[in-house]
């Protein structure tokens, strides 16, 4: 096994868990993750970080799929822990594993940047959603501004092969708009105490109109 393998098997599962529970992140996933309601698909699971901020209450089923071995054994045992029965599979986001219009809700947290198609990724989203469902975003990429779009663009080609495939430049709320949800921003901002570059983030509701 080379040193570039065992990072992505070892080191990009860790690596994730610990920046993406960062104490101002967690804050964030506090406020948007109780919004879910009903039959409820998370994009990208794997970690089980989520799953501590839903409503079980509101909440009929949950599944999820993430494409990594060791990121989904982490969110087996958040499920086993929170004590719900859990749906979790091995997948990615442009071919989910789900039949049309199956959730009301679907929660997509700091996925998209890594998912090979964003586009089609949200296309499928978009599909496994009822009539009225609801995307819950929190995603970093793209900063507006011009001098922080620079440096992304020069560290990106470095960054993904370090970090799982993640990309710096990709849009976030455009993007969820040019797949045919109609929008309702939260809020925008650079995440504190991280390099801008890395940092801009936004998050919001998204509906699918019926």
């Amino acid at each position: 096994m080379g040193l570039a393998s065992w990072w992505d098997r070892h080191g990009v599962p860790r690596m994730i868990k610990f920046c993406c529970g960062a104490p101002p992140i967690m804050k964030l996933r506090s406020k948007l993750i109780p919004q879910a309601r009903g039959d409820v698909f998370e994009m990208g699971c794997g970690g089980g970080i989520n799953q501590q901020f839903y409503n079980a209450a509101a909440i009929t089923s949950y599944a999820g799929i993430d494409p990594g071995a060791k990121l989904l054994g982490y969110a087996k045992a958040e499920a086993e822990k929170k004590g719900w029965k859990a749906d979790i599979r091995e997948g990615v986001g442009e071919a989910i594993p789900f039949g049309d219009e199956s959730f009301d809700t679907v929660v997509c947290t700091y996925t998209l940047c890594s998912v090979q198609d964003q586009h089609q990724a949200l296309k499928e989203m978009r599909r496994i959603l009822r009539p009225g469902g609801t995307l819950l975003f929190l995603e970093h990429g793209r900063a507006p501004d011009a001098d922080v779009a620079k440096w992304q663009a020069r560290i990106e080609p470095w960054w993904k092969p370090f970090a799982g495939g993640c990309h710096l430049t990709r849009p976030i709320s455009s993007a969820v708009s040019a797949a045919g949800f109609v929008v309702q921003p939260m809020g925008a901002e650079y995440a504190p105490k991280t390099p801008r570059w890395a940092g801009w983030m936004e998050w919001g509701a998204a509906m699918k109109e019926g």
